[in-house]
């Protein structure tokens, strides 16, 4: 597998562009447009959040019958809790959308973000998108990530190539996200392309499984939004046989490649938390299942706790198996050892006389480490979030405004 250059586009057939339509503030770049210049297999994992934006449940209804050809997003307005009127402006996003692209208005997929509860201001939106229909380009990549952006700080893009079949497959993907971030999919936005062939059965399950080691072990805040989605698109480019089947090579090689676009970008969202300074990492091994482990580590790194502990360089072991200890899941006290970095802090549930410097050190990583070993099995779980800072307060103090 090899990083390369290009972002959503990267893959063969897919155009982007990203232009400033002045939803919230003038001059940021806030409406986007992804295309495929042929129509896809397509997938999404939307908010369990009961309570949703008038786009997922569009995006939703229009990948029924499992394709898509283009996407239309836009920052700075969530166009959630607007009833029938939000409704009919996302549907009127998709529809404008399909006029400019000569494609089917049921075959372009709606994103919002932003600020919930306010009108979409369809006249600015409606100018955004007939620009960025009318500049698409192989270059726009870089345009579309940024016009996804609320609170972020860091566009958030990547891309790969890998072999299958001796064709090269190219998978691109661009993600927002940095406050309103919760397990329990999608916890943000991402958008991911690819030129491979694969069956619609695989594109789902594919993303399905890859979002639950990525996307569903972050946590920056313990919100989950009421516009998360990923979508992915597949055109078939790529040209190499039909990947059909879960258990074959071709698959399990393509969801390693997928599995590492996502866990990059839920990394990256997690360490462009809102006011973060530190991204976190907290490993869970030698768990009795799975379900445990990865309840343990979504538990811990979602602690106000633990993150204003990591904040303030505080080497509280006792937050951590605090946290463990209230996540719901059955592990045996007294065999827990808990490490910051490669220090030691607790063993068999105890704590033990550590190297105050050496852990302080770990806390002033960028990346600061957190390992609970339950010794009690084989298996193991990683989830990412990031300390909580005075810095989270003053932005979401006056987000609205």
């Amino acid at each position: 597998m090899n990083i390369i250059e290009g972002g959503i586009t990267a893959p063969q057939g897919f155009l982007a562009q990203g232009v400033a339509a002045e939803v919230k503030k003038k001059d940021k770049k806030d409406v986007a447009i992804i295309y495929s210049t042929k129509r896809c297999n397509a997938a999404a994992v939307c908010t369990t959040n009961r309570v949703r934006a008038a786009c997922v449940d569009l995006t939703r209804e229009h990948l029924q019958d499992g394709k898509a050809q283009a996407v239309v997003v836009n920052s700075g307005n969530a166009n959630a809790c607007t009833g029938q009127r939000g409704m009919a402006d996302a549907w009127r996003m998709a529809e404008l959308t399909a006029e400019l692209l000569n494609i089917k208005a049921e075959d372009v997929l709606v994103a919002s973000t932003g600020v919930i509860g306010v009108y979409m201001p369809m006249e600015r939106i409606e100018a955004g998108i007939k620009e960025a229909a009318g500049s698409l380009s192989a270059d726009g990549g870089d345009n579309a990530a940024l016009s996804i952006m609320t609170t972020d700080l860091k566009n958030k893009e990547i891309a790969v190539e890998i072999n299958i079949q001796g064709k090269p497959v190219r998978i691109g993907a661009m993600a927002k996200g940095s406050g309103m971030i919760h397990p329990n999919m999608a916890t943000m936005l991402a958008f991911i392309t690819t030129d491979a062939a694969i069956n619609n059965k695989c594109l789902a399950k594919m993303l399905k499984d890859s979002s639950d080691q990525s996307y569903n072990m972050v946590s920056v805040d313990r919100d989950t939004s009421t516009n998360d989605m990923a979508i992915i698109m597949a055109n078939g480019l790529a040209a190499n046989l039909v990947i059909d089947d879960e258990n074959s090579d071709d698959y399990k090689q393509f969801k390693h490649a997928l599995d590492y676009i996502n866990i990059c970008l839920a990394k990256m969202i997690a360490g462009d938390g809102e006011g973060a300074t530190h991204l976190i990492e907290v490993q869970v091994v030698n768990a009795a299942d799975e379900p445990a482990a990865r309840l343990i580590a979504r538990t811990i790194v979602g602690s106000n706790l633990v993150k204003a502990a990591v904040f303030g360089k505080d080497a509280n072991w006792g937050r951590v198996l605090g946290a463990a200890g209230y996540s719901g899941a059955e592990f045996d006290l007294d065999k827990v050892d808990i490490y910051l970095g490669q220090e030691k802090m607790a063993e068999n549930g105890m704590g033990l006389i550590f190297d105050e410097q050496k852990a302080r050190e770990a806390l002033e990583q960028d990346t600061v480490i957190i390992k609970v070993d339950l010794k009690s099995g084989d298996y193991q779980a990683t989830a990412w979030g990031c300390d909580l800072t005075y810095e989270y307060v003053s932005i979401n103090a006056d987000y609205r405004t």
